[in-house]
């Protein structure tokens, strides 16, 4: 059994640094778009060059005349800004697609120490590719940052570019502080994923009740399935064909159906009363003796013994269909109201 910790030891901190989050990976969206298709990187490196803080890029030219290979510096070349686009797109898409799985309880510790450990390690490097050196021209030589994040925009050469330089610094910002915030999220998720004994023994109770719970689902499920297949469903029953309901004796008729006509027994109404079995088994119609009102109590049914008499001789009177049809049916006289 493979024990996947579910639960933060710090979730609130975690909610804190996810809401930090999102202020922070906007802006990178918003700067890495507008950076890309080289909007200012050549400028500035020309800005840098003209004031002496680095190369020229003008030195590519000059080394291909002469037939030298030349290789751009990383912080001026175009790998930066496609990969900070890049970086840029993916994380927004992390963070929209996190909150949602982190809502539903999907984002586990050690889901969320990959993906925060991988973002971290990009934007290390990203931060990385911003503050690369460049000591390509041994002239100007340039060790550190770039002269936009080591320096001021004021010193800028052209006051065109002091927007563009004011960019590329908010943008470094906010790839250290994105780097930071992966950071703490993959410390946090990590110490999530070292769990002690007693929690591993409550997630291990918890897995066995569940699986009892399913067992006696499965053992229930089979005797049910065990009792339909029985040629009975009690014991004292008679078996019964599918699809006929054996009538209810009754104190009219004791002794049940006629067995050579299932499809029409005593019970059924026909013309005022019912079909009573005659001669060679001949249903002919008959009717009930009408119940006397008893003057001791106010239900017509109250005194059973008087009035479902159990001999069959109250049924003897008995009528032609015809005589049924023919007389005319007379409504009770309504009773006085009582005041």
């Amino acid at each position: 059994m493979v024990f996947i910790p579910r639960k933060y030891r710090h979730h609130r901190v975690v909610l804190y640094l996810m809401a930090a989050e999102c202020p922070i990976v906007l802006p990178v969206l918003i700067l890495t778009g507008i950076a890309a298709h080289n909007t200012y990187t050549t400028k500035l490196w020309q800005d840098g060059a003209n004031n002496g803080f680095n190369s020229a890029p003008n030195q590519v030219v000059y080394a291909l005349t002469n037939g030298r290979t030349y290789k751009v510096p990383i912080v001026w070349s175009s790998l930066l800004y496609n990969y900070d686009l890049v970086l840029g797109v993916l994380s927004t898409f992390i963070l929209l697609t996190k909150i949602p799985v982190h809502i539903l309880h999907f984002f586990h510790p050690p889901f969320s120490a990959i993906v925060h450990g991988a973002l971290c390690v990009l934007y290390g490097c990203a931060a990385g590719f911003q503050a690369g050196s460049d000591t390509t021209d041994s002239r100007h030589p340039q060790n550190g940052p770039p002269w936009y994040i080591t320096k001021p925009c004021s010193v800028a050469y052209s006051p065109g570019n002091i927007g563009y330089c004011q960019q590329a610094k908010s943008l470094f910002a906010v790839t250290v502080i994105a780097t930071t915030i992966y950071f703490a999220q993959t410390v946090l998720a990590l110490i999530s994923c070292f769990v002690s004994k007693e929690e591993k023994e409550a997630y291990r109770q918890r897995q066995q009740e569940k699986q009892d719970e399913r067992d006696a689902e499965d053992r229930a499920l089979r005797e049910y399935e065990e009792i339909l297949k029985s040629p009975g469903f009690g014991p004292g029953m008679p078996p019964v064909t599918p699809g006929f309901v054996a009538p209810m004796p009754s104190a009219y008729f004791p002794g049940g159906n006629n067995s050579n006509n299932p499809l029409q027994s005593p019970y059924t109404p026909r013309f005022g009363g019912y079909y009573a079995p005659g001669k060679d088994n001949n249903y002919s119609p008959m009717t009930m003796t009408p119940a006397t009102n008893s003057a001791t109590s106010d239900l017509p049914l109250r005194n059973a013994a008087s009035v479902f008499d159990a001999k069959p001789a109250s049924f003897s009177t008995h009528i032609s269909v015809a005589e049924v049809e023919q007389q005319p049916y007379f409504p009770p006289p309504p009773k006085k109201a009582t005041k």
